[in-house]
């Protein structure tokens, strides 16, 4: 196997294939990235932990067909560390010469027959197209509110619900609720649930990638998605389980509905939370009374007081929060006004549009003493 490329043009496309590279492995082939030369001249790296697999494909320049896999960590720090400039690689017997300007490496290689097939093609694959930025977006809205507790299984995901005419996402970690949907087509109604943190790292490689085409396409099969955009392929691992009725958590009705600005409200829940903080407990009081919020904090080092002018309908309230959750919320919303409606100081409080359903966000209050 022998190429030549680009130094920024590898260590971009290693960028995006190392994100599925785990430290945390038994299996050292793991540890690695495949590297393979076809006859048309095109380099395809490939990267997995089983869960997720990616595959980068680039243009290389006086090559001869082969493969190699290398050590992520150690290919990837000589490669970025080397000039802007041409590199050439070249495999023999197992050992991977790289040369660059003045520098000159020699590794050595593994086995490309013990690295994992992660060929996804499925004759069953159903096929959805997304628009790059509305998925980022989703993702955006949604995947903060996934557990990080692994005992959760499938409440580390995020529920992606195909209705016929929406796409929704749906994230829950036993505080709070993420919801957003998005008109869109679908050929069938089914559900299904993917890892969030890999969403996460999906949303990061189409940032990093420079995407000219805007559409991403999802192959969809029982087990497993494939997302394929401009060259790259990433394949996910889908988990199994239920996902919880979560319809049946949306409250019907309010006695406290209030209209306020998204970022006058979150400016002052991050003030008032330097004091939650400081507690450590991340508590704050809301006191919604007449046209105004006042959101009160203390802590052993202090106390804080902020007032924001709100738009109320209902009865007066006072309520904790654990002003992260609060704050995670107003940061994942676009929108200038937000309404939030209230039961008691013991029910979650929703907050939604002014007008309209594309997205919902429940947080379970913390019980205060008056």
């Amino acid at each position: 196997m022998k190429f030549s490329c680009n130094q920024q043009t590898l260590t971009k496309a290693l960028n995006i294939v190392s994100k599925a590279v785990t430290i945390r492995t038994t299996i050292p082939i793991l540890k690695g990235i495949l590297l393979k030369v076809d006859e048309n001249g095109v380099l395809t790296m490939s990267a997995s932990d089983l869960d997720i697999s990616i595959e980068k494909k680039v243009k290389v320049e006086n090559s001869e067909a082969g493969e190699i896999v290398v050590l992520s960590k150690l290919f990837g720090d000589i490669i970025r560390k080397l000039p802007d400039g041409n590199i050439t690689l070249e495999e023999t017997n197992g050992k991977v010469n790289i040369k660059c300007s003045n520098s000159e490496f020699n590794i050595v290689g593994l086995p490309a027959d013990e690295f994992p097939n992660i060929n996804p093609t499925d004759s069953d694959a159903e096929e959805l197209v997304f628009n790059k930025d509305i998925l980022k977006e989703m993702v955006k809205k949604t995947s903060f509110s996934a557990s990080i507790d692994e005992n959760k299984g499938a409440m580390t995901g995020v529920l992606v619900e195909m209705d016929e005419n929406s796409l929704n996402m749906i994230a829950i970690d036993g505080f709070r609720m993420a919801i957003t949907r998005e008109l869109m087509k679908n050929k069938k109604k089914q559900n299904i649930i993917i890892p969030a943190k890999i969403l996460n790292e999906i949303s990061r490689i189409i940032t990093e990638s420079d995407i000219e085409n805007d559409d991403v396409t999802m192959l969809l099969s029982q087990k497993k998605a494939v997302f394929i955009m401009d060259g790259t392929k990433i394949v996910v691992r889908l988990l199994e389980g239920e996902f919880m009725n979560y319809k049946r958590i949306i409250p019907a009705e309010s006695s406290t509905r209030v209209v306020l600005n998204k970022n006058d409200f979150l400016d002052s829940v991050e003030r008032a939370s330097l004091l939650a903080k400081v507690g450590k407990n991340n508590l704050i009081k809301l006191e919604i009374t007449d046209n105004n919020i006042e959101i009160t904090s203390e802590s052993e080092e202090g106390n804080v007081k902020e007032e924001v002018i709100v738009t109320k309908e209902g009865n007066d309230l006072i309520i904790g929060f654990n002003s992260k959750y609060l704050i995670d919320v107003l940061k994942a919303v676009d929108d200038e006004n937000v309404t939030m409606l209230f039961n008691t100081n013991v029910s979650p409080c929703l907050i939604k549009p002014v007008s309209g359903n594309y997205f919902e966000y429940l947080v379970l209050p913390v019980r205060i003493s008056h």
